[in-house]
């Protein structure tokens, strides 16, 4: 899979030191920008497909049974690369709404391509900041999960506050799902699975399905990238964490 778009910056960049502070302050972003090339496809999926596809931020609360024209569970995909575990996954639970966070044009057009391909009906598109897509659009105790696959790892020791999974992004998204909701986090970077653990076990609102490492879900397909790391001799490590009732 490709890497998600969705790593937070260093928060020495910022006018104001979130580290440690609630993550719907707006002192930093959950992403920082690539840069990419869209693709003829891509474009064309984005200018076809976009406006019935990708939804508009807005700083109000989602309607979620307005929005998919259907009362169904809703999932929240953080940075979901060129989309096509999202979409796999959508195809096959088509009785879940997903609703799927990235900020890369191209992404963003190779996911609007998939859904067209695929004829998708239960996927949807934000293409904002996540952190203000949780704070002003998805309603308290409202999801019935969380993905989060293959997060940027920032390898560097110095990088690793720039890390998505922190304890205050954690809190923030536990507040979001209902209970027995569950976040479900995957990476092939060791020592990232290990401070997940760590920060996912230290959540109150949260317990661990499993006794460290989950076996991976049925409904998470092997990707490209994740593939080629496995012939590679990499491990990836899943954890799926549930709300506490």
């Amino acid at each position: 899979m490709s890497q998600p778009d969705l790593a937070p910056q260093d928060p020495e960049s910022s006018a104001t030191d979130a580290e440690g502070g609630a993550p719907h302050h707006r002192t930093i972003k959950t992403f920082v920008m690539r840069a990419g090339r869209t693709t003829e496809g891509q474009a064309r999926a984005l200018a076809e497909l976009g406006p019935r596809f990708v939804l508009p931020f807005a700083k109000a609360p989602l309607d979620y049974t307005a929005t998919f024209g259907r009362t169904a569970p809703v999932v929240l995909e953080i940075g979901f690369g060129m989309g096509d575990a999202t979409a796999k996954i959508a195809q096959t639970l088509p009785d879940t709404d997903f609703i799927g966070c990235e900020v890369h044009e191209p992404g963003v057009g190779a996911l609007l391509k998939h859904i067209g391909d695929m004829g998708l009906s239960n996927l949807r598109i934000l293409r904002h900041d996540a952190v203000e897509v949780l704070e002003h659009m998805i309603p308290p105790a409202s999801l019935a999960g969380v993905h989060v696959f293959f997060p940027d790892p920032w390898h560097k020791k110095r990088h690793n506050k720039r890390r998505l999974i922190q304890a205050p992004l954690v809190a923030h998204l536990t507040s979001r799902l209902a209970p027995g909701g569950y976040l479900h986090c995957a990476t092939d970077w060791e020592p990232y699975a290990q401070q997940m653990l760590e920060v996912l076990s230290a959540e109150p609102g949260l317990v661990n399905t499993a006794e460290g490492y989950a076996e991976k879900p049925a409904y998470r397909p092997l990707t490209k990238f994740e593939n080629r790391g496995l012939r590679l001799g990499h491990g990836v490590w899943d954890l799926v964490f549930r709300k506490r009732d």
